[in-house]
């Protein structure tokens, strides 16, 4: 095993991103959000959908009422979206977590990692998900960037998981799939790897440190050993 002592700025902290790196419910947000814009008559492109990605919910609700000039307020969209959601969620059987993600998750907590979910999801729907597969033991805090006053590209959220796990940014990791979300932990002076999966779609990881295609790629000792290259 490699010691933490022999590296510089070894890593004590994990900020894990949720949709597209826990899960893979972008398939129901997409869905969600689509059964909205109708409901609400508004025509989105899928290059503003995308745009969006890594934002909460209710920034992206403030932007599509000021993009359409809408009559519906924000938190009006927020509950159409959500009740899809929840519609959606309850009966889709074959909802996942992300290939990997588990082994991953229990290295880390097995080899001491302190474990904090950063997500601009609800916090109802993360509660949703982490009692679905029995997430919280791993995991010492969770933050919903609903609850925040500033969304991702914004680095609050970030800033605020740091503080949760009571450890230094330099000594934290965050993991994203999102352009917005790397973008916030480089704001948030934390070294950001970008999870590049298939389910990642027109997104930019210019920004980050270090780029992945598979959870095995950044085990306990090879995430130190990539910690101390860079």
């Amino acid at each position: 095993m490699t010691s933490k002592n022999l590296i510089p700025n070894p890593v004590k902290a994990v900020l894990f991103d949720m949709d597209g790196v826990i899960v893979d419910s972008e398939p129901l947000h997409h869905k969600a959000y689509y059964l909205m814009f109708n409901q609400v008559g508004i025509q989105v492109s899928h290059a503003l959908y995308a745009s969006f990605t890594g934002q909460a919910t209710l920034e992206i609700c403030k932007s599509l009422c000021k993009h359409f000039n809408l009559e519906k307020t924000p938190e009006e969209l927020v509950a159409l979206k959500r009740h899809h959601f929840k519609n959606l969620f309850n009966q889709d059987p074959d909802f996942d977590l992300i290939p990997g993600v588990q082994s991953l998750i229990e290295d880390y907590h097995k080899n001491g990692l302190t474990l904090i979910l950063a997500s601009s999801a609800s916090m109802e729907n993360i509660n949703r998900i982490f009692k679905r597969f029995a997430l919280d033991p791993y995991f010492k805090a969770k933050l919903s960037g609903a609850d925040l006053a500033a969304s991702k590209p914004h680095p609050e959220i970030f800033e605020k998981a740091a503080e949760a796990a009571g450890i230094p940014r330099r000594h934290c990791v965050v993991i994203e799939d999102s352009e917005n979300g790397i973008a916030a932990a480089k704001a948030a002076g934390v070294f950001a790897i970008a999870f590049d999966s298939p389910h990642s779609k027109a997104q930019d990881y210019a920004q980050a440190d270090y780029v992945i295609q598979d959870f095995s790629e950044i085990y306990f000792d090879k995430l130190q050993k990539i910690r101390a290259s860079k």
